[in-house]
């Protein structure tokens, strides 16, 4: 009790240090310099980390559902983390009895500020970086709504990060909503859009085919999601040979709704 104590008159001393912000606010995270490495201990106005049970059991099937989402456990630091494309999106942190007290995702900075300010049970991220994490506690009131919303937007925010190819690889679908991997031509006479940027075996010899010149290389997009001509003429037009008519349409209307779900994840 008697550190705690020291910590938070170190905090009213360095107030400075945290823009403003004082001890009455829930979360402090101060960092000791000693021999270049870095200690952090944290204060909490009223004890408190967060509950023993989770509110928000549906959030691991949420999550695994959405495209290109990976999950591990992180023993050293006690997390059951998601990934997208190998980088943390949201964490789960447990307690020595393996018990959730906190849930950590990403947010907008302005965002994150908004939320801190209305719900008490929304912090700076715990042992993250504060501007851009924030710790929800897992048995407060943050709406499930809510909740879905900001690891929507966590996961949305994370996957940003990687170049727009990259993000396609991730997905594992093309910028027309093919599923490569689902095609008896793939690994054969085609090694796959996304790894031959268009240039898949139906296309003109040495150039991409047209969707793919019309999404990523004319309009700089991730994909054909949200464009508001979908199915256009160009998709009409560039037919894989393989496929019969009624086959073809069948195809349009699956890669249409896989573009559908992509756009609604974020890219």
């Amino acid at each position: 009790m008697g550190g705690c104590k020291t910590r938070i008159k170190l905090i009213y001393q360095k107030k400075n240090l945290f823009t403003g912000k004082t001890v009455k606010q829930i979360l402090f995270l101060i960092q000791w310099k000693h021999d270049r490495q870095v200690s952090c201990f944290v204060c909490y106005s009223q004890g408190k980390r967060g509950g023993d049970k989770m509110r928000y059991e549906w959030m691991d099937a949420y999550l695994l559902k959405t495209r290109g989402v990976t999950k591990d456990y992180q023993p050293v630091w006690n997390w059951i983390r998601y990934h997208v494309g190998g980088k943390m999106f949201a964490a789960i942190c447990l307690d020595q009895e393996k018990r959730p007290y906190y849930i950590n995702l990403k947010l907008e900075p302005v965002k994150g500020e908004v939320f801190r300010s209305q719900y008490e049970d929304i912090l700076p991220g715990y042992y993250s970086d504060k501007i851009n994490w924030n710790s929800i506690r897992t048995d407060g009131e943050v709406p499930d709504d809510l909740m879905k919303d900001m690891l929507d937007e966590s996961y949305r925010l994370v996957l940003e990060g990687f170049s727009r190819k990259r993000q396609r690889e991730i997905l594992g679908i093309t910028c027309c909503g093919a599923e490569c991997y689902t095609c008896s031509c793939y690994g054969s006479i085609c090694g796959g859009c996304n790894e031959l940027s268009g240039k898949v075996f139906h296309a003109p010899k040495g150039k991409a085919c047209p969707i793919y010149r019309c999404a990523v290389y004319k309009k700089y997009r991730t994909s054909c999601a949200g464009c508001e001509d979908l199915p256009c003429e160009i998709w009409r037009t560039t037919k894989d040979p393989e496929l019969d008519e009624a086959e073809f349409e069948a195809d349009i209307r699956q890669r249409m709704e896989n573009l559908k779900r992509a756009y609604e994840d974020g890219i």
